[in-house]
């Protein structure tokens, strides 16, 4: 397995390849514009939970100096899922969806050079192989139990975090389900104004 900071690079790598997918479509491409947003969204929920959850608290425990550029990333995080949550709403063909796709890719890029630049090499050497690879499994198995939706309205530090995500995670299938028969239903009646 991984050890932590190679995960986190590999999900910054993998949320890069879908930006520049999302970059190569043509204006018209609305389909495939909104699967490739749902699967970022999928994507930066999960990447935000895990830091938030465990490598962002193991991080402030390891180094106190480190601080500052971890609030800094709960801030970035925060917006992220913000405009991440707007976006799941949204339609494709919406006059402002695009924007809003190329603002989340500007935010992102910002937050993963930071992160990569600054805060991973002095994570690296506060806490040392042994510990970032047992957090390496750590983030794994949370990864796969993590949320699939952004919720920026939970809390994003331990122990609320902790206990909430588990409950968003088994939420989230039935709330995507309603939501998508939601907006299935309002274009139907000719009620969705967006596109």
């Amino acid at each position: 397995m991984p050890d932590a900071i190679v995960l986190l690079k590999n999900d910054h790598k993998e949320v890069e390849r879908l930006f520049k997918q999302y970059e190569k479509l043509g204006d018209s491409a609305y389909v495939t514009k909104r699967k490739i947003v749902d699967q970022i969204i999928e994507k930066l929920a999960k990447h935000a939970a895990i830091e938030e959850q465990h490598f962002y608290p193991a991080v402030r425990e390891a180094a106190d100096d480190i601080e500052d550029a971890v609030l800094e990333g709960l801030e970035e995080h925060h917006i992220v899922k913000w405009t991440l949550s707007e976006l799941e709403d949204l339609p494709a063909e919406h006059e402002r969806f695009h924007a809003k796709v190329t603002v989340l890719i500007e935010s992102v890029r910002h937050h993963v050079e930071e992160e990569e630049q600054d805060m991973f090499p002095e994570v690296r050497s506060a806490m040392g192989r042994k510990a970032l690879a047992e957090l390496g499994d750590v983030l794994e198995q949370a990864k796969a139990a993590a949320p699939i939706h952004p919720y920026p309205e939970l809390p994003d530090t331990p122990p609320a975090n902790l206990a909430l995500a588990p409950v968003a995670a088994v939420a989230a299938p039935a709330v995507a389900a309603v939501d998508k028969g939601r907006r299935g239903l309002k274009r139907a009646l000719g009620l969705d104004k967006s596109g």
